[in-house]
């Protein structure tokens, strides 16, 4: 039994925590093909394993941590033209969600972490519709940007979906799953406007068009070393995350110094 794992605990143990839970941390994913290498369920597999070392770590200092259940589905529909992606909208989401933070206020645990690993969740826009309607304090944490101040001490090429720094965390976490030898190099058209590729306007990229693979991305070049690295850094940085939230005073001024 692992003190910091929900799914794991018996009531007794609950009842009978010394340390209650400060944090939660929902880790929150998609069901969806990752080029022709990886598992499509890659985005929540990955999202459930770093938070669990994430916690652990966090445990392992006296954080009053607790992972949540995994929740497998994300915002994917522009990827709906490859078969079996699983679409579940940004409002479904928000209901489960806002059920969830109700919950979680009336055991009085007011600190959430949504970990996610799906670019596709855009959860910013909630945070703010939840304001001052909960005590729970809410972040979003993106798991795979904790690191990107040091992206290119670790990788070599650039990775929007399914390429090296993705494969490479795969490897580090469940290399059974992935089949390299089966991986395109996750070519992609561009756009045909300025705007669009400089990034001066946003649309919703129809995945479809955008690759034939479904992957953006070189992965030809991961490793598994590559990934641990990677992960080592993420793992630090958001343990320590955990930490600090877990020991922060929900005051006033709250989550500013004074």
């Amino acid at each position: 039994m692992r003190p910091w794992l929900l799914e794991e605990l018996n009531f007794a143990h609950v009842r009978s925590q010394v340390r209650p839970c400060e944090v939660a941390v929902l880790p929150m994913g998609a069901t969806e093909p990752h080029n022709y290498h990886l598992p499509y369920g890659n985005d929540f597999l990955t999202t459930r394993l770093v938070g669990e070392r994430i916690c652990r770590a966090a445990h392992e200092r006296e954080g009053r941590v607790l992972l949540l259940p995994t929740i497998p589905f994300g915002v994917d529909s522009n990827l709906l033209k490859f078969p079996l992606t699983i679409h579940v909208s940004l409002k479904a989401l928000e209901a489960v969600l806002w059920d969830m933070i109700r919950s979680l206020e009336c055991h009085g645990v007011h600190k959430l972490v949504l970990l996610n690993g799906h670019g596709g969740n855009e959860f910013k826009p909630l945070l703010r519709e939840w304001f001052g309607r909960t005590k729970v304090f809410v972040t979003v944490v993106d798991w795979w940007k904790v690191g990107s101040d040091r992206y290119a001490e670790v990788f070599s090429r650039p990775d929007d979906h399914a390429g090296e720094m993705e494969t490479s965390i795969a490897l580090a976490l469940y290399p059974n799953l992935v089949e390299l030898d089966k991986a395109s190099d996750g070519s992609k058209r561009e756009a045909r406007f300025e705007a669009l590729r400089r990034g001066w306007a946003a649309i919703t990229r129809p995945w479809h068009l955008l690759t034939e693979s479904s992957g953006v991305g070189d992965p030809r070049a991961a490793t598994r070393e590559k990934g641990e690295k990677y992960l080592a850094l993420v793992t630090e940085r958001l343990a320590q995350f955990l930490v600090e939230l877990s020991a922060a005073e929900l005051d006033d001024l709250f989550p500013f110094q004074k």
